[in-house]
């Protein structure tokens, strides 16, 4: 499972914010906004990150953060582990 994390209801609870409210200053529809914060979605619309971000006066990187995935899921050409010694 893909370990991107969507950092939503932590900017939105330090803003005091609900989701209504970004939605209405944004524009975006509530059930995506919900999907977003509940980190359920699993496409995101660039168009959305940079409403968000100037709505909630932060940068990409304090919306969204990666962890490291317990396996690796990305191989070479040969079927190698991508970062595996030879």
């Amino acid at each position: 499972m893909a370990m991107i994390r969507i950092l939503l209801s932590t900017r939105l609870g330090e803003r005091r914010w609900s989701q209504a409210d970004l939605a209405r200053a944004t524009g975006i529809r509530p059930s995506t906004i919900n999907d977003l914060y509940h980190e359920i979605a699993e496409r995101v619309n660039l168009e959305h990150l940079d409403l968000i971000c100037e709505a909630l006066g932060c940068e990409l990187s304090d919306l969204m953060i990666r962890e490291e995935n317990k396996e690796t899921r990305v191989r070479t050409r040969t079927g190698a582990d991508i970062h595996s010694k030879r």
